[in-house]
């Protein structure tokens, strides 16, 4: 089992706890991601991290495909690869309508589409076997259509990368599952029951299939887990419990929620539709006491020191599985890390 750690996304101020992730970088821990949504970017703070690292890698969780084109992220990707000694991976995302057309003003269009053609142009390019053309229905290599200036080229990247570069994509719709497990290197559900990879299987196996000769050796599996270390267990709980309710409630239209028709694939639907009456009646402290301490429980680590590396054998089997390949942490606490550095690796 691998673990990383999330940790480098900008809020309203850039602070970034570097100390934190050297620490990290010295128990063992195999990555670092970095974080954008409409205000710091992702690449600025991989790039700053990756210069003052030696071994652990860095990756985006995630870049926006709409807000850049194919080649331009395949271009930084192969750019901080090189300056990195390969240690860069790739995670990319669709977001979401209200951010790519309110903030960056192009259309949300197809995500799954895209998330295809994006990952195939941007490999064609890592490769370097011929000069770029792509006919795609979201792309097209050159580009023809209204307003071209008729002078486009096929042009092969000038840049040799001979650094590997994992693609990573953030979904969690089986259709969306489907797709990262066929074009891409690697997938990560916001949250995971260890126990229930059940949930994800056919739409992943589906994927491989669609791929070819391809298994889960070849992708991994890399949810986010929350870690609370702390006496009260319920205390820890809470902070989870408002996250959670905001993507179950409120991450969507009462019809179209993709988190709150995962909750309910994880065996919570009553409360999950209870969760989403509450949030999005205004209720969202009565919608974060609904989430379930059982589904918490399930997908995080919470409580005292004893009681997580217990709940740590959960992980451990689905590891062993293959299930899990990468544990990513959002925990900034030392001492946290250090339990589950010593549990894991």
């Amino acid at each position: 089992m691998k673990l990383g750690i999330l940790g480098g996304g900008i809020g309203a101020r850039v602070n970034i706890n570097i100390d934190g992730i050297k620490h990290a970088e010295a128990l063992g821990y195999d990555s670092v991601w970095t974080a954008e949504a409409w205000g710091g970017d992702a690449v600025t703070p991989a790039a700053w991290i990756l210069a003052q690292t030696t071994k652990i890698k860095v990756g985006t969780a995630i870049m926006q495909m709409p807000a850049r084109s194919p080649a331009m992220t395949a271009m930084t990707a192969m750019s901080l690869a090189e300056l990195s000694d390969g240690r860069f991976i790739c995670g990319l995302g669709a977001s979401g309508p209200q951010v790519i057309e309110g903030w960056h003003g192009v259309p949300y269009g197809k995500p799954i589409t895209r998330l295809k053609e994006y990952v195939h142009i941007m490999k064609q390019i890592f490769a370097r076997e011929a000069p770029l053309t792509y006919a795609g229905e979201v792309y097209q290599l050159p580009y023809k259509g209204a307003g071209a200036s008729g002078l486009g080229k096929p042009l092969k990247s000038i840049l040799h990368c001979d650094k590997e570069i994992p693609v990573f994509a953030a979904n969690i719709t089986p259709k969306g599952v489907e797709a990262a497990a066929e074009v891409c290197d690697g997938f990560f559900p916001i949250w995971m029951d260890p126990e229930k990879y059940s949930v994800f299987q056919p739409a992943i196996e589906s994927g491989f299939d669609k791929a070819g000769d391809k298994n889960l050796t070849q992708f991994e599996v890399s949810p986010f887990v929350t870690v609370i270390m702390g006496d009260d267990v319920e205390k820890c709980m809470e902070p989870i419990r408002a996250n959670m309710a905001l993507y179950i409630g409120g991450m969507g239209a009462r019809d179209k929620n993709f988190y709150n028709n995962y909750a309910k694939a994880l065996g919570f639907e009553e409360e999950a539709v209870k969760i989403q009456d509450l949030f999005l009646s205004g209720k969202r402290d009565e919608a974060a006491a609904t989430v379930p301490a059982e589904l918490i429980d399930a997908c995080h680590l919470v409580g005292p020191a004893e009681r997580i590396k217990e709940r740590l054998g959960r992980w451990k089997k689905a590891g062993g599985q293959g299930h899990v390949a990468s544990m990513l942490l959002g925990c900034q606490d030392p001492k946290a890390l250090q339990l589950v550095a010593e549990e894991m690796l």
